[in-house]
This record gives structure tokens, sequence and C-alpha cells, in this order.
């Protein structure tokens, strides 16, 4: 699985107020996120098939389904515990981003803007009205952020390793902060296919039960860093 890496450092993380965004964005703090190394894309469904077959697990919901089907597309309908699963297959020091990382990471070198590349809004890419009709795109179709990740805000929602809290910035530690409230919601971020803005901010957060399995669910994995 090809990674890049994230360097260490300090980044303003969440929405200031007064700007767009829900108030689970807020407040905007900073925070320190030790170097780790990040997939450079989403998960795909040749590397997902690779870990059924040897590990005999239960394919996705969706698995087969022509428009999901693609080897380059996103797994998509993997539950947080399948996600988990395949990153223990992997080996150690494999797991998914916590949500600090994963903004982070999309960031880039951008501090303060709203996407991967700046403040102008999603419709301005190229081609956007006629992007994602039916499913989840191969992945890499977008050209890649300041740190060299495809699809970092764009094509599935990506399951994080955090416990999903709305009220976690105001408590938050500043160094590599991890929600681990065990509540009934496992956090996610980036945009979605089937929504109606299909790309989302890089401080936009989003949650599941992680026993859901969503056509526009997949996910990235991460290695090292604080917790690997």
């Amino acid at each position: 699985m090809e990674t890049v890496t994230i360097p260490e450092g300090w980044f303003w993380m969440g929405q200031a107020d007064g700007g767009p965004g829900q108030e689970d964005e807020r407040p905007r703090h900073k925070v320190w996120v030790d170097s780790f190394q990040m997939a450079r894309y989403q998960v795909t469904n040749r590397e997902y098939a690779e870990f059924l077959e040897a590990s005999g697990r239960r394919a996705p919901k969706y698995w087969g389904q022509p428009e999901y089907s693609r080897p380059e597309q996103p797994a998509v309908a993997v539950s947080w515990d399948d996600a988990v699963a395949l990153a223990a297959w992997l080996g150690p020091g494999w797991r998914l981003p916590t949500e600090a990382e994963w903004e982070r990471a999309a960031r880039g070198l951008r501090e303060g803007q709203l996407f991967p590349w700046g403040d102008q809004p999603p419709t301005s890419r190229p081609d956007y009205a006629a992007r994602w009709k039916t499913g989840p795109e191969l992945v890499g179709t977008s050209p890649p952020n300041d740190f060299g990740l495809y699809d970092i805000c764009e094509n599935v929602h990506e399951w994080c390793l955090d416990d999903y809290d709305p009220a976690f910035y105001a408590r938050a530690p500043e160094r590599n902060p991890w929600c681990r409230e065990a509540t009934e919601r496992k956090a996610s971020r980036g945009g979605s296919w089937r929504h109606h803005i299909k790309i989302a901010r890089c401080s936009a957060r989003s949650s599941i039960p992680k026993s859901f399995e969503y056509a526009d669910y997949g996910f990235r994995l991460v290695k090292g860093g604080a917790y690997g």
C-alpha cells in the first residue's frame, strides 16, 4: 500500500467562529500531530479482494455490484470493524487515522483554507457537474493535495479511529488528540459521491454507527505516528 509521509507539526483544527460549518467543528483549536505515514489512495476493491481471499471474511454489502466493482474504485460498504480488521491483517502499525491526523493530512500546506486546494467552491473544479453520477470514481481521478494524497475530501467518506463526540474539541488535548469516549458512533471525514455537494471542507465532520455498511463509506489507512 503506497504511503506518503505527513510531517509532524502544529495546525489549526476545526472552523473559526463566523465561518461555514457546524457547531461540532468548533472551537477552532491548535493541535500538534506526530509524523505518520498515510495511504496515498483510498483502499481499493483490488486491495480489499486480496484481504477477503486471505482472511475468509464476509464480503461487504454491495460487493460485486457493477456500479461499485471496478478494481480501482474504493471499496465501499465496509464497516468500521472490517476496516480495522484489514489494518490488522496488513501487520503491526497499520490502523485508521485519528480525526486530527486526517485533518492535518487533508489541509496539506494550506493553513486556514476551506479545501485541499484553497477556498474556491467545489463547483469551480473542472467537470464537477458531470462527475460521480452512479458511484465513486476510480481513485486518483482528481489532482493530489500538497502532501500527494488523492481524493482526500471526496469520493467516499473515510472512517476514522475516533469515537464521535460533537463536544470533544472543547476538551481535546493539544497533542495527538484521539476521542475514546465509547459513544455509539464512529467519526468519519471527507465528502461523498451521493451527497448534493460532493466534496467536503477539510474541517467537516460526520459519523455513523460502526456496524453500518453504506455505499458511500470507505477508508484509507495510516501507519506509525503516536498510535502506530
